[in-house]
């Protein structure tokens, strides 16, 4: 067997897998000789077959279910001891039919070479957000706890602070579900107008239009589909199942207990104190999340590359389980050329700084993220061997393996963004990075 490659320019090549006699010949005779031995063909005795008859019979697909392994074996091999980076698969060009009685054959492979370039990771007008809990937040998350573990006292009538259970309805639509609220999370005073002074049995008639701030809360709180929630505009019905007001949890021992185990938390300035540490944790991964996804937008856009496109387009047109069509793979193409191009500076960059992902790092990442699971169950001290156990059924399942692999990387690649990339740190609350992020909203 011989391969040769040919440079169509830097991007494009063409490899020629050039196959004598002597490749193949005993392979194919071996394996002819196996089924002679085996073949039940009516009118001859079980090994007694003609090796003539043999090979007219099975001959040809013999020949060519072997040299297409030689094919694949000389390819793999050949691309590995080259050292060539390429992108998606071989491509064989298309050929004429192929004279399978000859002795030699010669078979061509279109190639998708990966580009050269550089990434600069002096990145420009990208901010890393120190995001702080501010005293506002931190009133408001004691607050929710003393609302959440207080007690609920039965009422009457509806008043402005009340709990309202009851079931919203509209026949025509098909919509029935059963939901517990509170007059501040509706738009218009008007409406909470309609429920005070309430009982338990009244019948209240709705508009869905602008009944809350945001459609989503629409959506839960009628039990419809997303899309319908946007721009309903019926009448429904509300009927009070039940009143109550929540009495708010004195914050003593028994409750610092049983929201962080027993003796963690000890006074009000500690509980304020353990709520900022909670959320700043969680605001890192906000920001964390948020310069990660800057940089790499950033980065493609400035990452200047050529790639094969007219290779790649041809090569996901067969890669499929189905068939494309032209038009239909330069689409796709289209909408996958950033992932890819992302793919490649992403290995770029852990090639040119030694970043390494091994299976340690994946084994330590589903631990951790297996005691965070645990803590949100009260298991906040986990053995060693519980981790281990736990964590070994979780990484035998491929797809969680990949998907912490993933995130392994990002977190690695996050830490060298945050060690070399040129970015300047803003502190801000929690409120005014919402603001200035993602708008009022």
């Amino acid at each position: 067997m011989n391969i040769t490659r040919e440079n169509k320019d830097a991007l494009n090549a063409v490899v020629t897998v050039a196959i004598e006699k002597e490749d193949y010949a005993s392979k194919v005779e071996k394996i002819l000789t196996d089924y002679r031995k085996t073949a039940n063909i009516p009118g001859f005795r079980k090994g007694h077959v003609p090796m003539g008859m043999v090979k007219k019979q099975y001959g040809k697909a013999i020949l060519i279910d072997e040299v297409n392994k030689l094919i694949q074996e000389g390819l793999n091999k050949y691309l590995t001891e080259e050292k060539l980076d390429v992108l998606g698969q071989p491509l064989p060009k298309m050929q004429d039919d192929i004279d399978w009685e000859a002795d030699n054959f010669a078979f061509e492979f279109e190639l998708g070479l990966a580009p050269e370039f550089d990434v600069d990771l002096k990145v420009k007008k990208i901010t890393n957000y120190k995001i702080v809990a501010d005293n506002k937040l931190i009133d408001g998350q004691v607050e929710n706890i003393q609302k959440q573990y207080g007690k609920l006292i039965a009422l009457n009538e509806v008043a402005k602070d009340s709990e309202i259970t009851g079931v919203y309805k509209n026949e025509a639509e098909g919509i029935e579900n059963s939901v517990t609220l509170t007059l501040d999370k509706f738009k218009g005073k008007a409406t909470q107008k309609k429920f005070v002074g309430s009982k338990v049995g009244d019948v209240i008639t709705l508009k869905t239009k602008g009944l809350y701030e945001d459609d989503h809360e629409l959506m839960h709180a009628l039990k419809i589909e997303h899309d319908k929630a946007h721009g309903l505009d019926i009448e429904v019905t509300f009927e009070i199942t039940e009143i109550n007001k929540r009495e708010p949890a004195d914050l003593d021992q028994e409750l610092f207990d049983k929201l962080f185990g027993k003796d963690v938390v000890k006074s009000v300035t500690e509980l304020k104190d353990k709520i900022k540490e909670d959320a700043e944790k969680q605001f890192v991964q906000q920001s964390d999340q948020k310069l990660l996804n800057d940089i790499t937008e950033y980065l493609v856009a400035n990452t200047k590359f050529d790639l094969p496109a007219e290779f790649l387009t041809k090569w996901m047109q067969s890669a499929g389980e189905n068939p494309m069509d032209d038009a239909t793979a330069k689409e796709e193409y289209q909408k996958s050329e950033k992932s890819l191009r992302y793919q490649l500076i992403e290995a770029k960059l852990m090639e040119a700084n030694s970043v390494k992902v091994d299976f340690e790092d994946v084994k330590e990442s589903a631990k951790s993220m297996i005691k965070v699971q645990m803590a949100q169950f009260g298991q906040m001290n986990p053995t060693d061997k519980e981790l281990d156990d736990i964590a070994a059924r979780v990484l035998s399942n491929q797809d969680e393996v990949k998907r912490l692999s993933e995130q392994v990387v990002s977190q690695k690649l996050l830490n060298l963004y945050k060690e070399k990339a040129t970015v300047k740190t803003k502190e801000l609350t929690y409120d005014k990075f919402v603001k200035e992020v993602y708008g009022d909203k």
